[in-house]
C-alpha cells in the first residue's frame, strides 16, 4: 500500500509544475526557482514516440493531453555568495498554434528569489546552459521601473562554442536578446570552475555549445543537465530526442551516458523542465520509472 501511495504521489507531480524546492550538498544549498510553466505537445516534442506510447503512460499528460513542464532557474548558494543557472522565460507568455509548445509563460522568478531570501542584485553571475529564450528570460529584461538590468551585479557565463555561434540566434530573430547579453558575457570552457564547487562541462547536441553544471559538496554531486532531458520519460528512453535538439543523434548518445552517470552512488540530477520532479536520481530496478524524485 505504501508503494502504491508513493507511485500515486509521483504521478500527480508529473502533471503539475514545481514550486520552490531545495536540497543541500554539504555547505552548498541548491534551490529550484520557479518562473512559470510550459505545456508541450508530446508527439511534436518527442517525434519518435507514438500515440500508443502515451496511451500506455497517461501519468505524464494533463487533462488536455499535454506534457507539463516547469520553467525557472537553479540557485546555488555557498555562504553569502549566489550563482544562478539559467534565468527562466521572463515576464511574458506565448501560445503556439502548432509545434511542440502549446503554451509557455513566465514572470515569477524575481518573486521566487525573494521567497528564498535573495534579491536579484545579490546574484554574482548567471550561468547559462544554452541560449534559448526560455533560459535567457530575465537576463534580457530591465528591472521594473528603471533602466537597469534585473541582475544588476551579475556577469553572464556562456560556453565558448555557444557564444561563438550566436549568429544562429540572430538568424532566429533573437538579435535583441544577443545585444542585451553581449556587454556582460564572459565565455567559459570545459572543466572550468565558475563558482565554489561548480564546474562547467560542455555537452553539444541540444545546441552547438550546450553546457551542464556539476555541483559538488558533502560527498554528493548534482548535475544540472539543462535541456539534455525535457521529460522524465526520456530517462527510460534516452533514444528519444526532442524536436528542439540541434543534433538529435548526438543528444541521444549523450543522454545515454548521462543516465548511466545519474545512476552512480551519490549522484543526483536537476532538470529545469521536469514538471514537479526537477531534482531526482536514476534507479533502474525494473519496477518503476527510472527517474525518482529527490526532495532533500
Amino acid at each position: 500500500m505504501a508503494d502504491l501511495m508513493v507511485d500515486q504521489d509521483t504521478d500527480a507531480r508529473l502533471r503539475r509544475t514545481a514550486g520552490i524546492r531545495s536540497i543541500r550538498l554539504g555547505d552548498t544549498k541548491v534551490s529550484y526557482v520557479p518562473d512559470g510553466e510550459v505545456r508541450l505537445r508530446p508527439l511534436e516534442l518527442l517525434p519518435d514516440t507514438t500515440e500508443e506510447v502515451w496511451t500506455a503512460h497517461p501519468q505524464y499528460l494533463d487533462a488536455t493531453g499535454n506534457l507539463v513542464g516547469s520553467v525557472g532557474a537553479l540557485l546555488v548558494e555557498h555562504g553569502d555568495r549566489a550563482l544562478l543557472i539559467d534565468a527562466g522565460f521572463g515576464p511574458q507568455s506565448h501560445e503556439g498554434a502548432e509545434g511542440p509548445v502549446s503554451a509557455i509563460r513566465g514572470g515569477a522568478l524575481v518573486r521566487s528569489l525573494a521567497a528564498l531570501g535573495r534579491g536579484p542584485e545579490s546574484i554574482e553571475a548567471v550561468a547559462f546552459t544554452h541560449l534559448h529564450s526560455d533560459h535567457l528570460g530575465w537576463a534580457c529584461h530591465l528591472a521594473p521601473g528603471g533602466g537597469r538590468p534585473v541582475f544588476t551585479n551579475a556577469e553572464y557565463l556562456v560556453s565558448e562554442p555557444e557564444w561563438e555561434r550566436r549568429d544562429l540566434l540572430e538568424d532566429q530573430g533573437m538579435t535583441e536578446q544577443v545585444a542585451a547579453l553581449a556587454p556582460r558575457v564572459r565565455t567559459v570552457t570545459d572543466g572550468q570552475e565558475v563558482f565554489p564547487g561548480v564546474r562547467v562541462r560542455i555537452t553539444p547536441g541540444h545546441t552547438v555549445g550546450h553546457a551542464e553544471y556539476v555541483v559538488t559538496g558533502g560527498g554528493r554531486r548534482l548535475i544540472a543537465f539543462g535541456d539534455a532531458v525535457h521529460s522524465p520519460i526520456q530517462i527510460d528512453h534516452p533514444e528519444w530526442s526532442a524536436a528542439f535538439d540541434h543534433d538529435t543523434e548526438r543528444t541521444a548518445g549523450h543522454r545515454r551516458r548521462l543516465v548511466a552517470e545519474l545512476a552512480e552512488p551519490g549522484t543526483f540530477g536537476f532538470g529545469v523542465h521536469l514538471a514537479d520532479v526537477v531534482f531526482g536520481r536514476v534507479v533502474r530496478d525494473g519496477t518503476a520509472p527510472a527517474w525518482r524524485p529527490v526532495d532533500a
